[in-house]
C-alpha cells in the first residue's frame, strides 16, 4: 500500500505541471499571427515613391516596438512588425497586403500610409475580418463602423481639420477670396468638400486647382490660383507638393495667407525645403507636441520621447514630426494589445481598439486624450491652430474640439 501511495504522489507531481500548462493554454485564445511568444503585425509603407518621407512613420513605430520588446514585450509576448514597401501605389498595396495576410499570416494591419492606398485594401481586409488599425490617413471614410467594422483611423479627420480652417477664415478674414490646391484623390477631395461645408458654401472659393501625385510640380496650379485673385490659399497636399507650393508662392512674390494641411506640417520635410523666408507666416494645425518647440524642453512627455529617440533612432531627424506620429500610434496599438490580454483573437483586438477611454500619451498636446467608441471609431478629434514664425510653430487661438 505504501508503494502505491508513493506512486500516486510521483504521478501527481508529474501531472500537476502538465495540467497547469494545459489550463494556461486553454485560457489563451489566438488567431493567426499570435501565440504564447509573439504578436505578428504588418504594415505597408512608401519606402520608395513620391511620398517616401512618410515611411518614417513605420520606422519610428517599429523602433518603439523594439523598445517594448526590450522591456519584456506585451504580456510577455514580443511584437514582430513586418514592413512592406507599397511605394504609395494602390496596386502594390493590394499585392503587399495580401502577402502579409495570406503568406505572413499577421494578426492585423497597422498604420498603413495614404488614403488611396488604404482604400485599395479597405474592403478586402473587412471581408476577411482582419483589423485595419490606426491608419496614416485622415479620410472620413475610416469612421464607418456599420459598413466597415474592421477599420479604425487615428488622427483627426481631414473633414475636422478643414472645418477648423474654415472657422478661422470666417472669423479672421471675412469676405476674403479663397483658392484651393488639392491632391486629386480622397485626401484632397475630403478637404475641399469640408472647407465648402465649413464656409457655408463654395462662393468664397474663387479657384480650385487639382494635381496628380505623378505630376513633377504644382507650379501651374499655383499660378492659376494667383490669376484668380485668391487672397487665402489652402494647400491640401502631401509634403513634396506642399513644399513646392510654398516655394513657388514665394518665388513669384505673391503674399496670400497660406494654410497647409497638417500632414505636411514638417519643418525639416516641408518648410525648410520651401525656404524659411517663404514659409514664415504659414498656418497649419497640430494634435501632437512639436519636438522643435523650446517650450517643451521641460515637458515630461517630451523628455520621454527624446530618451526614446536617443536610444532607438539616434540618427533620425528629431525635428521631423513623423517620428512623433509613428511613436504615438505605436503606443496606441500597444495599449490595445495590453488590454487584449491573452485573448489575441482579431475580434477581441477590434473590441479593445474601439473602446479606448481617456488614454494619455506623452506626445499628445496637453488637454487631449485618445477616446473612441463603437459608435465613433476616430480616436483623435482635437486640433490646435499653429503659425510658423520662421523658426518654429507657434500655437494660437483655442483648442478646437469636434
Amino acid at each position: 500500500m505504501a508503494r502505491f501511495a508513493r506512486l500516486r504522489v510521483v504521478a501527481t507531481s508529474i501531472l500537476l505541471p502538465l495540467l497547469a500548462a494545459s489550463t494556461a493554454s486553454a485560457q489563451s485564445r489566438y488567431d493567426p499571427g499570435a501565440d504564447d511568444k509573439a504578436i505578428k503585425i504588418g504594415t505597408t509603407a512608401p519606402l520608395s515613391g513620391p511620398v517616401s518621407a512618410f515611411a518614417q512613420i513605420a520606422r519610428s513605430a517599429e523602433a518603439y516596438f523594439r523598445k517594448v520588446n526590450d522591456e519584456g514585450g506585451v504580456n510577455g509576448r514580443r511584437i514582430q512588425m513586418i514592413i512592406a514597401d507599397d511605394a504609395y501605389s494602390p496596386p502594390k498595396t493590394v499585392e503587399q497586403t495580401r502577402r502579409l495576410v495570406e503568406s505572413d499570416e499577421v494578426l492585423l494591419i497597422f498604420g498603413g500610409v495614404g488614403t488611396p492606398t488604404n482604400s485599395a485594401v479597405h474592403k478586402y481586409l473587412n471581408d476577411r475580418k482582419v483589423p485595419q488599425l490606426f491608419l496614416g490617413s485622415g479620410a472620413a471614410k475610416w469612421d464607418d463602423p456599420k459598413n466597415f467594422p474592421w477599420t479604425v483611423g487615428w488622427q483627426p479627420t481631414y473633414r475636422d481639420e478643414a472645418i477648423a480652417y474654415a472657422r478661422y477664415v470666417k472669423a479672421s478674414h471675412a469676405n476674403a477670396k479663397i483658392g484651393v490646391l488639392y491632391q486629386n484623390d480622397d485626401l484632397g477631395k475630403d478637404y475641399l468638400k469640408a472647407l465648402e461645408e465649413g464656409l457655408g458654401g463654395g462662393e468664397a472659393i474663387v479657384a480650385r486647382a487639382a494635381y496628380e501625385t505623378s505630376a513633377p510640380t504644382v507650379d501651374t496650379q499655383i499660378l492659376q490660383l494667383k490669376t484668380a485673385g485668391a487672397e487665402i490659399v489652402l494647400v491640401a497636399a502631401t509634403p513634396r507638393f506642399a513644399a513646392q507650393a510654398i516655394r513657388k508662392i514665394g518665388e513669384i512674390g505673391w503674399k496670400p495667407v497660406t494654410i497647409i494641411s497638417n500632414v505636411s506640417a514638417s519643418i525639416s520635410g516641408v518648410l525648410e525645403p520651401a525656404g524659411k523666408d517663404n514659409s514664415t507666416g504659414v498656418i497649419s494645425s497640430q494634435y501632437l507636441k512639436d519636438a522643435t518647440d523650446p517650450a517643451n524642453k521641460d515637458d515630461a512627455g517630451y523628455k520621454e520621447w527624446l530618451a526614446f529617440m536617443d536610444k532607438y533612432l539616434p540618427d533620425a531627424n528629431k525635428s521631423d514630426w513623423l517620428n512623433v506620429y509613428g511613436y504615438t500610434i505605436a503606443q496606441t496599438l500597444v495599449t490595445v494589445l495590453k488590454a487584449s490580454g491573452n485573448d489575441l483573437t482579431r475580434a477581441n483586438v477590434m473590441k479593445q481598439a474601439t473602446t479606448l477611454k481617456d488614454v494619455r500619451l506623452p506626445m499628445l498636446i496637453n488637454g487631449t486624450t485618445v477616446n473612441n467608441s463603437p459608435a465613433r471609431y476616430t480616436p483623435m478629434t482635437s486640433l490646435q491652430l499653429i503659425r510658423f514664425d520662421g523658426t518654429r510653430w507657434m500655437p494660437f487661438g483655442e483648442l478646437l474640439k469636434n
